[in-house]
């Protein structure tokens, strides 16, 4: 979608049911994650928003968690038996028979929205990528030396690049051209490789390091340019409770640490122009 056309639904509707909708799927991943003794915090834009706003930014249009992957494998475990009618569990594996790729993180699908107009890229990803969502994001143990955490990106990089030949369309005018060159090669080179095979690959490099020895983690399921996110431990071994709209919800304890980590000055708000949506294509329609 073009910057003048997002900036031409960010002031032609309200984010109102939108909110409304994320928040629901917040409140259960905390029912859920409160009953069976499971930790998550909130992230990204939806920790910013916690403690810059009390709640949602304004015009934010989705929200993001992260666990640390003990945690996330225990949620899998319980989450589908939790959620009720109306929200689903997708994970990477899920999309176009197990041949598709979107990218490596999990989400909960708000089933009663619609984000995109439908055509033949939803249809290649069999629908599941129209809906509202929030996206729920890995931290895994990085090694301390820089080299060998440089490498492990380096790594994860090259292999969602080989992902990247499993999407529906890729956008070569969005890189420069040695970038253009290096998608193009690490794209076609990954056709020839099945998803069931790369997601190992990225599984494998996540979990390399979770041995307890390192003292920071990073998000394993981040794109590449988030890789470079690295947490310290102690900022998120426990959690708080922070207000969230009506509600409370779980942040790690050393949240400032985090969002400068993130996003540096976190309480200098971006400029007007740029205060817009970013997810969806359409004015997003939410029906329950």
């Amino acid at each position: 979608m073009s910057e003048e056309k997002t900036k031409e639904l960010s002031a032609s509707y309200d984010l109102t049911p939108v909110h409304r909708a994320n928040l629901r799927i917040l409140k259960e991943i905390d029912r859920i994650c409160r009953k069976y003794g499971i930790e998550y915090m909130m992230d990204s834009g939806t920790l910013l928003g916690a403690v810059r706003h009390q709640g949602f930014i304004p015009w934010d249009d989705d929200a993001d968690v992260a666990f640390t992957r003990e945690n996330y494998e225990k949620f899998a475990r319980v989450v589908r038996k939790e959620l009720p009618k109306g929200m689903k569990l997708l994970e990477p594996h899920q999309l176009g028979g197990g041949e598709a790729f979107y990218d490596f993180t999990p989400r909960i699908l708000y089933m009663n929205s619609k984000t995109h107009e439908d055509g033949e890229e939803m249809a290649f990803y069999g629908g599941r990528l129209n809906h509202l969502w929030v996206d729920l994001f890995i931290q895994d143990d990085l090694p301390e030396c820089r080299v060998k955490a440089a490498w492990i990106r380096a790594l994860h990089t090259f292999v969602y690049g080989l992902a990247m030949g499993h999407r529906y369309r890729l956008d070569y005018s969005r890189y420069k051209t040695p970038g253009r060159i290096a998608v193009k090669l690490l794209a076609s080179a990954g056709k020839r490789i099945s998803m069931k095979t790369i997601r190992r690959m990225q599984y494998g490099l996540a979990v390399r390091y979770n041995k307890g020895q390192s003292r920071i983690r990073y998000y394993s399921n981040y794109q590449p340019d988030y890789l470079c996110v690295t947490i310290e431990k102690e900022w998120n071994q426990e959690t708080v409770d922070l207000p969230f709209e009506d509600t409370v919800l779980m942040a790690p304890k050393n949240w400032d640490q985090v969002l400068k980590q993130i996003y540096g000055d976190y309480m200098q708000l971006p400029r007007e122009e740029d205060r817009v949506p970013t997810h969806s294509a359409i004015e997003i329609q939410v029906t329950g």
